[in-house]
Order: structure tokens, then sequence, then C-alpha cells
């Protein structure tokens, strides 16, 4: 039980510590210095029609095209875009004083080419841009410009700046700095599709969702639909490998491991081949949330829960603890969900949600929850420390307060014993576990322990004769463990003269002690019958008549047998020797003469 409690934890731990670890440090190799977009980002990134108060300042110059400050400028830029109105989206860039080989009438396709440029290249975050009309005055750039951001190479980097220009009236807007827009086709034979707007209609690379060109939700699907079948090939022949060395394990692997390995296989050849094709900045926000890789991780997990649950099973089976089964639903339930929990807060975490208020309402959550079913998670840990300390199990005789009987059953809340009126307790296991519990199936030997009460009339010599015949009877009897054990004339009594006996039987069920004892107790009474002395009643008795004549015959013939043993140095007092147990252990018969198991003793 403990095992299988180990290895649930380890799978928890596992997930908690290796999953996030990889999916937290993988964002961490993009580019540094460069701000990487989120899901969040990409599901609320259309920017609004109209300026909110953050971006209103004093002394903003009248346009109808909101380009009196930086940030204006760049959200009319990309709502001109995304409604495909290009040549109102050209009233964005600074076109004057172009190369030699560009023209003004190329406005509309030089605004669309730095769409496809910005798309592929920078993340847009018009919160960051200034809202003065003046831009921003400490970023070691002429007081007309400022930095949208940058975009490079290894060989080069690309700054791309907004500049403030005069109007045709003299005002003074932003707009794209000539030096971007001079740059704008280099920086698409770099960045663009190339090839690519030959073979798809032009309006694929314009129509998005979710900030994605749907030439890439066409691409996703077909190199999608192509490459599973390639995961499911590596899959097959990991499982046919897996099969050289042991056909078990992969059966086990081909039905809990089949579907969640292919999925993640899929998603890193889907990625590499993505990467080849070509991102745009969407694509890798959304590839950043890795909604199908915590997905499968977790889809993976799952199967690992539901392994390490069956063959902790199949170990219980084998020790005979199967009663613990019950405990492994729940526990592997549990487990199951911290770590689906897990899963959503990390996709959540990936896509640029802020978990920490969440965890904190959570944690608010759990506390309540935790209060109102104190009582049953105290009965179901109970069920844990029954299942895992092993005091009783289902079947055991026992006792506990002041009740005994036969557990029948330990489930998640309580225990059900059936007493011995046959009737059922039940107990809740928070209770149950804290009793103090008397395990008698768990017992390896019986203790055998009477105090012989002789009468007052017992001579010494009949009193050695009975430890001595008494001795020999355990040491010989098959039954009776020869360590620990002794007759000892322990006390003058009130009203007897006390034997104290102690010895262990050799036998570990209730029903077969009870026969033993009872052979004993019959040899004892025969040896004291036969010394000629009697049992002391516990109570005060004034003779009216003549009582029992005390038999003078026996009593001389024992006087007779010890002072034999003394002439013999057999009076075996305090101890026997050992090599006289050796000669008369098992001598007796046992079951005794008479009885349908009689067998006769050795010798």
């Amino acid at each position: 039980m403990r095992s299988m409690i180990r290895m649930l934890c380890f799978a928890t731990i596992g997930f908690w510590l290796v999953v996030p670890g990889a999916i937290w440090v993988l964002p961490l190799l993009a580019e540094e210095g460069v701000r990487q977009p989120t899901l969040k980002d990409l599901l609320e990134q259309r920017p609004s029609e109209s300026a909110t108060a953050n971006d209103i300042a004093h002394g903003v110059p009248e346009d109808p095209l909101g380009r009196g400050t930086p940030r204006s400028a760049v959200r009319g830029y990309l709502l001109s875009v995304r409604a495909r109105n290009y040549a109102q989206a050209a009233e964005y860039l600074d076109l004057r004083n172009l190369p030699p080989d560009m023209s003004e009438s190329q406005g509309p396709e030089l605004a669309r080419k730095l769409r496809i440029v910005l798309d592929r290249t920078l993340w847009i975050d018009l919160e960051t841009l200034s809202t003065n009309p003046e831009g921003e005055g400490d970023d070691n750039l002429p007081v007309v410009r400022d930095r949208l951001g940058h975009v490079g190479t290894e060989a080069r980097t690309y700054d791309l700046l907004l500049q403030r220009v005069p109007r045709g009236d003299g005002v003074y807007i932003w707009k794209f700095s000539g030096v971007t827009v001079a740059e704008i086709p280099e920086l698409y034979h770099l960045f663009g599709y190339g090839p690519l707007e030959k073979i798809f209609p032009a309006w694929l690379f314009d129509v998005s969702v979710l900030g994605i060109h749907l030439w890439l939700w066409v691409i996703f699907i077909i190199v999608g639909a192509a490459l599973y079948p390639v995961a499911m090939s590596i899959t097959w022949l990991i499982i046919q490998v897996i099969d050289r060395f042991n056909k078990n394990l992969a059966e086990q692997f081909n039905r809990l491991f089949r579907g969640p390995v292919t999925l993640l296989l899929w998603t890193v050849i889907g990625r590499n081949a993505m990467e080849m094709i070509g991102t745009t900045v969407a694509t890798r926000a959304l590839g950043q949330s890795r909604t199908v890789q915590v997905f499968g991780l977790a889809w993976l997990l799952m199967r690992i829960i539901d392994f390490v649950a069956q063959r902790a099973g199949s170990n219980l089976d084998r020790k005979g603890l199967a009663g613990s089964r019950v405990l492994l639903v729940p526990l592997s339930r549990l487990v199951k969900f911290m770590a689906l929990a897990g899963a959503v807060l990390l996709w959540l975490d990936n896509a640029g949600y802020k978990v920490t208020t969440l965890l904190a309402g959570l944690s608010i959550s759990g506390v309540a929850v935790a209060l109102a079913s104190q009582k049953s998670l105290e009965n179901i840990f109970g069920a844990v420390t029954l299942f895992s300390a092993r005091p009783v199990k289902v079947g055991d005789f026992c006792s506990f307060g002041s009740e005994i009987g036969t557990v029948e059953e330990i489930g998640l809340r309580a225990t059900k014993i059936r007493t011995l009126e046959r009737t059922v307790i039940t107990v809740p296991n928070a209770e149950f576990a804290n009793m103090h519990l008397n395990n008698y199936s768990m017992r390896d030997r019986f203790w055998y322990h009477p105090m012989l009460q002789l009468r007052y009339e017992t001579t010494p010599d009949q009193i050695r004769y009975i430890l001595v015949e008494v001795r020999k009877m355990l040491y010989a009897h098959p039954k009776v463990l020869s360590e620990p054990m002794h007759v000892r004339f322990k006390n003058f009594g009130e009203y007897s003269l006390d034997i104290e006996v102690f010895a262990y039987m050799g036998v570990t069920t209730y029903d077969e002690s009870l026969e033993v004892a009872e052979d004993l107790n019959l040899r004892v009474m025969d040896i004291i019958a036969a010394a000629g002395s009697d049992f002391a009643f516990p109570s005060q008795v004034e003779y009216s008549i003549p009582g029992k004549p005390f038999d003078d015959e026996r009593a001389k013939a024992v006087a007779r047998e010890v002072k034999q043993w003394k002439a013999e140095r057999k009076l075996y007092l305090p101890n026997f020797p050992n090599e006289t147990i050796a000669e008369i252990k098992g001598s007796l018969a046992y079951p005794p003469e008479g009885s349908p198991q009689y067998a006769p003793a050795k010798g």
C-alpha cells in the first residue's frame, strides 16, 4: 500500500515539476529583448476604432486619419490594413524622398507589404507607444522620430521608425518614416511569403482569423493531416521495439499510451514543419500557449496514473491485500484532478493570463471546502491510515473499546465489525484509527497461564511432585513451546497454595488454542489427582461433618518417589536439564489416547 501511494505521489510531483519546467523554460529561448506576444494578446489585439482616454493629450492636432500622435497613427494604419483599405493605409507612410526605383503610386502596395512584414516579425503593443504629439523624448532619437520596434537577421537589424512630418497645410502629423518606407522592399524580400503568394489566392493573405491569415490555417490543416499518419507510424515502431523485449508491456503501452504519445509526436513534428514553412507573430503567439502539448501531456499523465494504479492493484492482489483496492479509485481520481488543474493553470499562464489571482481565489475556496468537509476528510485519511499501517484487515478478529468482533469491511468513510452477537457495528474511520485495537488474528502463539490453587493440606513433597510432573508434561507436549516456559510455586494465598504455570501453545487459531488448552487442563488435573492433592475452594468452610478424607497412602507414595528422586539426583528443581528436556520432548501422545486423531507418542 505504501508503494502504491508513493508511486501515485511521484507521478503527481513529476507532472508539477518536470512538465511546468519544460513548458515555462521553452519561451525563455525566444529572442532576448523582443516582447513575445501571448494568446491573450492575440485575442485582445484588435485596435479600437476610437482613441481611448489614455490616448488623448493636450495639443494633439486635428487630423481626419488620426495621425496626431505615434499611437493614434499606428492604430489608424492597423485599422486600414485590417479593412484591406491599402490606399488609405498608404496615407500613413511618408512617401516623400523615395529612392529612384520607387514612386508614390506604389504606396498601397508598400502598405500591404509592410503589413506582411509586421505580421511576420513584430508584435505591436499600442499601449507602449507615445500619446504625446511631440513623441517620446527619452529614446535617444531625434525629436521628430519614434521607434516602433526593430526586426532583423543575423547580418543586420532594421529599426522601424515613425517620423513627425508636416502635412500639406503645415500641421505636423506622424507617419512611418521615409527611411523605413524605403526599406520595405528589402524587408519584404527577407520576411515576405515569396513564392507562396503565387500559389495561393491573394485574399488568403489578407483575411485572418485570430490574427492568423487563412492561408496559414489551410497549411495547418494540410500539414496536420499529412503528418498525423507519420506520428502514428513512429508510435507503431516504438510498440514493435517494446514487443521484442516484453509482450505484456507492449500490450499495455498500446492500450494506454498509444493515443497521447502519437499526439505529442504529432505536435513536435508539426511544429518543426511549420517553422520550416514560415510563421507569423500571431502563429508564434498561438504556439506559445502550447494548447495541444499541454493537453497531450495531461492525457499522457492520466494514462500513467491508470498504469500505476493497475500495477499497484496487481501487487495488492499478490500480497493478499485485495481489500486495499478500495483506495485506488479515489486516490487515482484525486491525482488526475490535480494533474488536470495543473494543466489548466499551465495553459492559462502560457496564454498570458495572470494565474496568481486565480490561485488566490482557489486557495480561499479550498479553505472553505476543507472546513465544510473536515469530517469526511478525516474519515478518508483514517481509511488511508488503516490501509497503510494495517492494524487490522478484513477478516481479522479484534477488540476495540468495549466491543469485540470480526472486521467485515473497511470503506472510505467507516469500518464495519460483526460482533459475537452477530450484530454489525459501524465506526467512522477517523475514530476507529485512533482507538486502541487488539488484533487477535495476528497472534503467532497463544498464552497458557493458569494459576493452580491447591489445598493447604498439600505437603511440600506433593508440591514438588506436581511441579516436576507438570513441567515434564509441558516439555513433552508437542503443541507447547519449550521457551519461554516455567512452573513455579509462587504464593501462599489466602485460601490456597498457588502454583503459576506460564507457557505458550504453538498454535495460531483460536479454535485450536481451545483444544490444546483443554488437553493441558485435563492433564494437570490428572497430575494433581495422582499427587493426592486437590484444588482449593475460594471460601471459608466450617466442617460440621468430616470432610473429604486425605489420601495418606498416595501422600506416602509421593513422598517415597520424591525421596527416590533426591537419591538419584533427579529432583529437577528449580530447572530441568537441557538433555532431559530433549529426551522427553514430544513423548506424550497428543491428541490424547481415545480421540479420533490419536497417534502414539514417539519412543
